[in-house]
């Protein structure tokens, strides 16, 4: 009987191999720009087009290679670094050389052009799938260039599976941002489509983060430093105003090794807590230098997640560290040192229970607090608190006060006139047969933006509000790339607006639901909301545009609202097709019947 297990050819093997190690064009750019950086290079120039699936070209002035190393670097297993199995656990440096550019020349049309300082003449290898078509000595510069052209090309249901342009695009230039963040003292440039995006001067930190972020990064950046005997951290946090719903703009490196750590994360906004508002991420960069025996970073492919021996150390370590940050920073909140802390612990107000007076229950918890005068008048306040009760709700024009169930000829006539109005500047209270009628203003607003949104983007296409001034707004790179993407969309939804510059656009015109003002607030906010919704929901391009801007442009808690707008409100939610629940789900409005009503009494 023959034998049915067979070794792999070298090019099967190389094209199984990068399976693993280069999954997207930003796979491929992250492993050349580590071989760059660990070759010594001073300068990095990388070159892209169509979203590194027809180019991606890194060129580095860095140490080369002889003959030999370049055609070893195209060998399974090849690598620089690793002679024994401890060589493992004592890595500093990041690419191998090797194994990456065997992976990579597997799945795609390569060329290496490399010449070492002390030669004459340096090394061209071309190569396709894996296999050699040429070599010669070439006149080049010393260092390496490495050209990467048809990614895929091969493996046709591999290149089916990739994003379109925009999306990749994005994941090229996070993994060009994480290595030009932990290489400030490298100059790097970046070009799209021979448009130059990124030209960034070695230099500080600060200047890294600014050239890479924008100008508006510099008042937001606060110093972080701590040392122990173990671990030191040291980079920037944002200020918590500056704090954004959407996440990206989080760093960890760990001895300069980019990586994700929710555990770590969580440290951050635990340090934090209490100045961010709700689901807000804040900014950091920060970089945790330890012992290499002291963690492993070999338990994922990628190497963005790594073990710590002692994760409860770090955490700690960090946690102090950002505290301290805050603190010295003064972006902390404000204690007032003059008030006194010492209160006896309140326990809750039982107010109308049978055998007990409301004002005697107010009273007694607050009998044996220490007299002092921060503490003078608090027995007038709850005095004067529940004295009489009484409901008031206050309407944008005018205050109705409904006595309590004493005087049956009040409730009558406010319950006869049909009247609208707002409570607390959150809820619309509307009379109806059955009883009342309470609607939640954000959510009803936001399900009939997006009842319109969707309908513009299904062919009505929204009407555009021309601004007298044009907007100009600042982008980074991904976010110009998504925006371009969607341009289409966007113009739908009644969005006018025109590239300017590199990564900026010029807003000339809003949809006629944006309140005047805001369009730029909207119009950044539509695009963090459409990250956040991409990262967690499955939901069609179209569908996240309507409930991002939905959510962006709706009416929020605490508006005032005119009685014509309260009036269209309702009209224009039970015109819904789904009047009951906002996109998310939130109810839009509650039904309170006389029944239950009469139940409270």
């Amino acid at each position: 009987m023959p034998s049915i297990i067979q070794l792999l050819p070298d090019a099967i093997a190389n094209q199984i191999a990068a399976g693993e190690v280069v999954q997207r064009p930003s796979s491929a750019l992250k492993e050349l720009l580590e071989n760059a950086v660990d070759a010594g290079a001073t300068h990095i120039k990388v070159i892209i087009k169509e979203a590194g699936k027809s180019l991606i070209q890194v060129i580095d002035n860095g140490s080369g290679m002889n003959e030999t190393d370049a055609r070893m670097s195209l060998e399974r297993h090849a690598t620089s670094k690793i002679r024994t199995a401890e060589d493992l656990f004592a890595l500093t440096t990041m690419g191998f050389r090797g194994e990456a550019i065997a992976s990579i020349a597997a799945v795609s049309q390569f060329e290496l052009k490399t010449r070492m300082e002390d030669q004459e003449l340096g090394t061209s290898l071309e190569v396709a799938a894996s296999e050699i078509t040429n070599q010669q000595p070439v006149s080049c510069a010393k260092g390496t260039c490495i050209t990467v052209k048809n990614l895929f090309y091969n493996i046709p249901a591999r290149r089916n599976f990739l994003k379109s342009n925009g999306v990749e695009t994005r994941h090229l230039v996070d993994e060009f941002q994480r290595i030009a963040l932990a290489n400030s003292s490298i100059e790097f440039e970046f070009y799209q489509n021979d448009l130059e995006t990124y030209n960034l001067p070695a230099g500080k930190l600060s200047q890294r983060i600014v050239g890479l972020f924008g100008q508006n990064y510099k008042e937001q950046l606060a110093t972080c430093n701590e040392e122990t005997d173990s671990i030191t951290i040291k980079g920037y946090i944002g200020k918590p105003e500056f704090a954004k719903k959407s996440r990206g703009e989080q760093f960890f490196f760990v001895n300069n090794r980019f990586i994700k750590s929710p555990y770590l994360h969580h440290a951050i906004l635990h340090a934090y807590q209490g100045l961010l508002q709700q689901d807000t991420h804040p900014f950091y960069v920060l970089f945790i230098e330890m012992d290499p025996a002291r963690i492993d970073v070999n338990v994922h492919p990628t190497k963005t997640e790594i073990k710590f021996d002692d994760e409860r150390t770090v955490y700690g370590v960090l946690l102090a560290a950002i505290r301290q940050a805050l603190g010295t920073h003064n972006l902390g909140s404000a204690i007032d040192f003059d008030s006194n802390v010492n209160f006896a612990q309140l326990q809750p107000m039982n107010i109308g229970q049978s055998g007990t007076s409301s004002k005697d229950t107010a009273y007694t918890q607050f009998r044996n607090i220490e007299k002092d005068p921060n503490l003078k008048n608090w027995e007038n306040l709850y005095t004067e608190e529940i004295k009489q009760s009484k409901l008031n709700f206050t309407a944008p024009s005018e205050s109705f006060t409904v006595e309590s169930a004493l005087n049956d000829s009040d409730n009558k006539e406010i319950g006869n006139s049909g009247l609208k109005f707002q409570l607390h500047n959150q809820y619309i209270f509307s009379q109806i047969k059955s009883g009342v009628l309470l609607i939640d203003q954000e959510a009803a607003h936001e399900r009939i933006l997006f009842e319109k949104y969707q309908a513009f983007l299904q062919g009505s296409k929204g009407q555009t509000q021309q601004l007298l001034f044009p907007i100009n707004v600042e982008l980074n790179p991904a976010d110009h790339a998504l925006v371009l993407e969607m341009k289409e969309e966007l113009a739908s939804l009644g969005f006018a607006f025109e590239e300017f510059g590199q990564s900026s656009i010029v807003i000339n015109g809003a949809p006629l639901t944006v309140v005047a003002g805001q369009e730029k607030t909207v119009f950044e906010g539509l695009i963090d909301q459409f990250k956040i919704n991409k990262s967690s929901l499955t939901i069609s391009t179209k569908e996240n545009l309507s409930r991002s801007l939905a959510k962006r442009s709706c009416i929020k808690a605490g508006q005032v609202l005119q009685q014509e707008e309260i009036n269209a409100m309702i009209d224009e939610l039970f015109g819904c097709e789904v009047p009951s629940f906002a996109p998310d789900g939130r109810s839009t409005y509650f039904v309170l019947d006389l029944n239950r009503i009469k139940d409270f009494f």
